[in-house]
C-alpha cells in the first residue's frame, strides 16, 4: 500500500519503527523486512503527497542505518587498490533502471549468496532524467532492497557520468557546468559518496597538443573536485573519477592519460594544498554504451582493447596512487569477455543496458505493456530516429525512456511477473560476479572501509 499522508504513514510504523532524534530504531526487524518495508518504498517513490514521501524516504534510510546498511565512499579500497594491497577483482557499478527496488533485491540476492562486498550501485545523469529516478529516490529504492534481503555492509551509491553537455557548453559554459555542479550537491545530500565527473564531452580533438586537447577536461575536473572536496560530509572522502576517452569514441593513449592527470593535479594544487584528487579514471577501449544495435535489432560484437586497460591501469597506480582504469559500456559485452577484466587489473566496470533488456525480453515481462511502451516510444519519441535507422534499432536504442513513463506500470506488475523478472536478473548478477572475481570480498571492503553514519535531519512531517 501507499500510505497517503503523515497520519497514516505514522500509524504504518508503530510498533515497528520509533524515532529518535536522528534515529530510527527497529522494533520489530520481520514486519519491517516482510511487509512494512514495501509500503514505505511504494510511499517513497509513488506517494502524491511530497512530505509524506520524503518522510518515508527518511524513515527508509535511517533504519537502514540501525541495520548496518551504510551510505559509503569506497574511497578507501581504491586507494589500497593503488598500493597494489588489493588485487584480482574488478568492482562492478550497476545502473538500475527500471523496477529499482525489485531489481537491486536481485543484486542483493546473489552479494549475499556469493559473499559481495566490492560492490557499486549507480544512476548516471541521463538516466536520472528519463527513469525519472532522482538521488534521493534511487538511494531509497536501493536502500528497501537491502533491507528487504538481509544485506548488510557499507553501501556504495555512485553518480554515474556527471556529464557536462557540449552543445550547452557551447552556448553557455558556466552555465552548463553550474548544473552539474547542482546535480554533485543533490547527489551528495541524497547519499552518493561515490562521483564520477564526466567532462571528457567537451574535450577537443582538433587542438595540435594533447594538454590543449584536454584543457576543458582537467580544467572542469578540478574545479568540480574541489567543490566535491568542500561540501562533502565530515568524515568522508567521497571517491571522485574522472574520465579522459569519451565513450564511443577514439581510443584512450597512456600519453593522453598522463598528461590529463599531469595537468589535473597541477590545477587542483593551485586551488588549495593536500586537495585529494581522483581515485580512478574511465577510459575509451572500444565500447559504445548500450552496444551497436544491427538493423535486425541485435547488438554487433565488439573487440575490447584489453591492452589499454591493462597498461593504463599500471600506470595509474604505480604513478599517481589510482585504482586503475575504468570500463563503461561493457553490460552487452560477450559473456566470454568478462573473465578479462580482473585478469587486465581493471578497477571498475559499469553495467546497464544488458539489465535493461533482461527486463524487457524477459518472457515474464507482459505483450500489453511493452505494446503501451513501444507505442509511446513511435508517437512521442519519433523525432529521435535517425534516418539510416531501421525500426529495430530505433526501438532498441530508445526503449530506455519506456523506464519513466511507465514506472508505476512496471513497479505495480503481479509479484510473480516481478519475482520471474528477478530471478533472471539474479541470474546474470551471479554470473557476473563470479567472472569479474568479486564473491567472498565482503572481508576485505570490512578491512579499508569504515563506514560514517551522516546524521539526516528529521523532516517536519516527521516531528
Amino acid at each position: 500500500m501507499i500510505f497517503q499522508d503523515r497520519d497514516q504513514l505514522k500509524r504504518g510504523i508503530e510498533g515497528i519503527l520509533e524515532i529518535d532524534d536522528y534515529f530510527v530504531k527497529v522494533l520489530n526487524e520481520s514486519k519491517l523486512r516482510n511487509t512494512l518495508i514495501d509500503d514505505l518504498i511504494y510511499t517513497a517513490v509513488f506517494c502524491s503527497d511530497s512530505d509524506t514521501k520524503e518522510a518515508a524516504r527518511w524513515l527508509i534510510r535511517r533504519a537502514g542505518v540501525s541495520l548496518g546498511i551504510i551510505s559509503s565512499s569506497i574511497q578507501a579500497l581504491y586507494e589500497a587498490m593503488g598500493r597494489k594491497e588489493v588485487v584480482g577483482f574488478t568492482v562492478p557499478a550497476i545502473n538500475l533502471r527500471g523496477i529499482t527496488y525489485y531489481s537491486a533485491q536481485a543484486v542483493f540476492r546473489s552479494a549475499v549468496k556469493d559473499n559481495v562486498g566490492a560492490l557499486i550501485f549507480e544512476i548516471a545523469r541521463s538516466e536520472i532524467g528519463y527513469t525519472e529516478q532522482r538521488p534521493n529516490e534511487y538511494t531509497a529504492a536501493v536502500t528497501a532492497a537491502a533491507i528487504k534481503t538481509g544485506f548488510e555492509g557499507p553501501l556504495f551509491l555512485q553518480g554515474d557520468h556527471f556529464q557536462i553537455n557540449a552543445k550547452k557548453f557551447a552556448q553557455d559554459p558556466e552555465g552548463e557546468v553550474n548544473t552539474v555542479k547542482e546535480l554533485i550537491r543533490e547527489a551528495i545530500a541524497g547519499g552518493f559518496y561515490n562521483i564520477d565527473i564526466d567532462p571528457s564531452t567537451v574535450v577537443d580533438l582538433s587542438k595540435p597538443t594533447i594538454k590543449e586537447q584536454q584543457a576543458n577536461n582537467y580544467l572542469i575536473n578540478a574545479d568540480l573536485t574541489v567543490l566535491i572536496r568542500s561540501i562533502e560530509p565530515k568524515g568522508i572522502t567521497v571517491s571522485v573519477g574522472g574520465e579522459i576517452g569519451e565513450v564511443g569514441g577514439k581510443n584512450t593513449t597512456v600519453e593522453e592519460f598522463k598528461i590529463f592527470m599531469d595537468n589535473y593535479l597541477k590545477e587542483l594544487k593551485k586551488k588549495g594544498e593536500g586537495l585529494k584528487g581522483i581515485s580512478k579514471i574511465s577510459i575509451q577501449t572500444g565500447t559504445t554504451h548500450g552496444g551497436v544495435p544491427l538493423p535486425d535489432g541485435s547488438i554487433a560484437k565488439v573487440k575490447i582493447d584489453f591492452d589499454t586497460l591493462e597498461s593504463i591501469s599500471k600506470v595509474a597506480r604505480s604513478e599517481y596512487g589510482l585504482s586503475g582504469a575504468v570500463q563503461h559500456g561493457a553490460s552487452t559485452l560477450p559473456s566470454e569477455a568478462f573473465n578479462k577484466f580482473p585478469k587486465t587489473e581493471t578497477a571498475e566496470i559499469h553495467l546497464a543496458t544488458g539489465f535493461q533488456n533482461i527486463i524487457y525480453d524477459s518472457h515474464s515481462f507482459p505483450d500489453e505493456l511493452k505494446d503501451k511502451v513501444y507505442k509511446y516510444i513511435n508517437t512521442e519519441l519519433r523525432g529521435e530516429k535517425k534516418e539510416k535507422d531501421t525500426e529495430e534499432q530505433f526501438i532498441y536504442k530508445t526503449r530506455k525512456k519506456g523506464f519513466g513513463p511507465f514506472k508505476k506500470d512496471m513497479w505495480k506488475l503481479p509479484i510473480p511477473v516481478l519475482e520471474s523478472i528477478g530471478k533472471e536478473l539474479e541470474n546474470q548478477f551471479s554470473f557476473l560476479f563470479d567472472q569479474l572475481n568479486v564473491g567472498n570480498t565482503t572481508g576485505i571492503v570490512e578491512k579499508h572501509v569504515k563506514p560514517v553514519d551522516v546524521p539526516l535531519e528529521v523532516p517536519q512531517s516527521l516531528l
